[in-house]
């Protein structure tokens, strides 16, 4: 059974499906990519990156927050299990705020030349990383409104930019559903974007709704899930809609991933957001 927020999500092959990879012979044909990109809305690239390089910086992230309560005493950072109790979260937000999200480790995994090279590349242009990059755990139990990423779109927090900001959306470790993964309203994108240029959408800067299964009623469409590998990244628009699974794991995984975005250099940003995130965004 598959949660967010608390809300059960409809299994019926017309309201859940999976993500499709980008096909092997498409990797290097930019067109190509684009054109899915147009399509669907977003690039599901498995083994994008070096598993290796998640891995080490999936035990980095939790060797830092040793000392918190997060991290189960006496396992291995890399598991990601979670604590028997309350974190402290004056210390973990000292920890994840002031050194982990300004860190010079974070800025290198978010640089590093696979992903760096490969915007490059792909928007032909000299690129621009937004210095405000997210990290999340979520530890396993956690449920209910506000535990998990609610149903969004990204241009309503970016309305001063280009629309062509890129999302990247990694998980740091493997990810299967139950740890509560990114899922995405298929198609949804089509229609966010006519209303965006219809002018008929009016919408703040914040989420559309927890409840995810009404949301695929309404727009007849269907959760896209997949069982993610470390290595594995997707790359989506500004106007899919996306979510986030809550984590059941009953092994005590913590679900660790981090979300960044990239654009053409020349063109427009939204300098509101060219800021570290910080502890008044919350956790």
């Amino acid at each position: 059974m598959l949660t967010s927020n608390g809300y059960v999500l409809d299994e019926s092959p017309t309201r859940l499906g999976r993500l499709a990879p980008v096909p092997a012979a498409d990797r290097s044909d930019r067109d190509a990519l684009w054109n899915r990109l147009r399509r669907d809305g977003y690039l599901y690239l498995p083994g994008f990156l070096d598993p290796a390089t998640v891995l080490d910086f999936r035990r980095f992230y939790f060797s830092r927050l040793d000392g918190t309560g997060l991290v189960r005493t006496g396992t291995d950072p890399l598991w990601g299990i979670a604590g028997d109790g309350e974190p402290d979260r004056a210390k973990l937000r000292h920890a994840l705020f002031s050194d982990l999200v300004p860190s010079d480790e974070y800025a290198a995994f978010c640089t590093q030349p696979a992903i760096r090279d490969w915007f490059a590349w792909f928007l032909a242009d000299d690129v621009h990383l937004h210095r405000r990059k997210i990290l999340r755990h979520t530890r396993p139990g956690e449920a209910g409104i506000g535990t998990a990423t609610q149903a969004h779109y990204d241009l309503v927090y970016l309305r001063e930019g280009t629309d062509r900001v890129l999302s990247i959306w990694i998980p740091l470790g493997d990810t299967p559903e139950r740890l509560g993964g990114l899922t995405y309203l298929e198609g949804s994108h089509h229609v966010t974007l006519a209303e965006e240029r219809e002018g008929r959408l009016k919408r703040p800067a914040a989420s559309i709704t927890a409840d995810l299964p009404s949301l695929a009623d309404a727009h007849d469409t269907r959760w896209l899930t997949t069982d993610y590998r470390a290595g594995d990244v997707v790359v989506h628009s500004a106007y899919i809609v996306h979510a986030a699974l809550d984590n059941v794991d009953d092994a005590g995984h913590m679900r660790l991933s981090t979300d960044i975005r990239y654009q053409a250099a020349s063109d427009p940003i939204d300098w509101r957001w060219q800021n570290h995130w910080h502890a008044d965004d919350g956790l």
